[in-house]
This record gives C-alpha cells, sequence and structure tokens, in this order.
C-alpha cells in the first residue's frame, strides 16, 4: 500500500495576490524586519550613497540599515553611518517612517532621521560610496521609486509617514501622509 493512499487529502488554502495597500491589513500588520536611513543636509546637499550590497545594491539611497535587537532606531541609524561612511552624524532627528510590504512576504518598517552635518569626511567602505548632491540634482531616476514621494517631505523638514506596496523593484500601491 502507498503512502499517498494513507495521507489525507488536506484542502488547499491560497491567499489572493497582494495589488494594493488595501489589501493589506496595516493594524495586524508586523514587520519581518526593522531598519534605517539617515540623511545628512548640509550647505544645499544632501549625503547620499551607491549602495555596494544588500538589499538595494546598485540603487543610490541614504546610508541605513537593519536594527540590531535591543537597540533603538536613532542609535541604529547613527551607527549605520558611522559603519557605512566613517563619519557621525550630528543633530539628528526623526523625520518620518515607512513600512513596506513585498509581495514575496518581505515586510520592513523603516525609520527615516535627518542630520545638520557630520564629524569627519564620508569614505568609501565595502558597503557604500558617499555621494554629496545638490538638493536640486537627487537622482531619483537611481533610487526606489518611493524616494522621489518621500524624501522631498524630509528635505522640507515636514514630518511623513508612508506605506509602500512592492513586487521586486516595481512599486504596486502607496500611501503617505504628510504633517
Amino acid at each position: 500500500m502507498s503512502l499517498t493512499k494513507l495521507a489525507p487529502t488536506l484542502p488547499i488554502i491560497t491567499t489572493p495576490p497582494l495589488k494594493t495597500i488595501a489589501d493589506i491589513d496595516w493594524d495586524a500588520w508586523i514587520p519581518e524586519q526593522r531598519a534605517t536611513l539617515l540623511f545628512v543636509v548640509r550647505d544645499g546637499h544632501v549625503l547620499l550613497i551607491l549602495k555596494k550590497r544588500g538589499l538595494g545594491a546598485g540603487k543610490i539611497n541614504g546610508p541605513g540599515g537593519r536594527l540590531d535587537d535591543g537597540e533603538s532606531p536613532v542609535d541604529c541609524a547613527i551607527r549605520e553611518v558611522e559603519e557605512e561612511l566613517l563619519v557621525t552624524p550630528t543633530g539628528v532627528r526623526p523625520a518620518g517612517e515607512l513600512r513596506f510590504q513585498f509581495v514575496d512576504g518581505l515586510s520592513i518598517h523603516g525609520y527615516v532621521f535627518r542630520a545638520d552635518d557630520c564629524i569627519g569626511e564620508p569614505q568609501e567602505t565595502e558597503e557604500a560610496v558617499p555621494i554629496w548632491t545638490p538638493l536640486n540634482q537627487i537622482p531619483f531616476d537611481r533610487m526606489w521609486a518611493d524616494d522621489r514621494l518621500w524624501l522631498p517631505l524630509m528635505l522640507e523638514e515636514r514630518a511623513f509617514e508612508g506605506r509602500f506596496l512592492f513586487d521586486g523593484d516595481a512599486m504596486l500601491s502607496y500611501e503617505i501622509v504628510a504633517g
């Protein structure tokens, strides 16, 4: 007698594919990861990076990364800038929060910070290439699709919260609330 004849037939339960942020129960949403981004803004420029590895490798973004266990978002943001660019940001303050859901299941709660300056000169590391960018020349075409929606709010020092649905690099749906 084969095992297939002994095993009961279980119903197949499928979840409808996510198409918009309205398909997500944000009240019950629990992120798989918590991460930070920190943007140093001084003298009409913002410090961006060309990310060399990890999620978003090859894209331009702000320095940042995942929180360690027990670490606060602001401590993580400062640590990540120190590790990625070998500088210490100063005048750090919260700017906004981002919630990302990817159709493959990845979910990230991001905390965005802004700093007025940094101690030291940014240097290239194994993780990132620093790029001081004029505020009127931000290369949105080389960044994540959501950046063009909330980065101007951060630069205007307007608080914001965003929710985004991605399929790989493609943004499918979003909602942003700005203060």
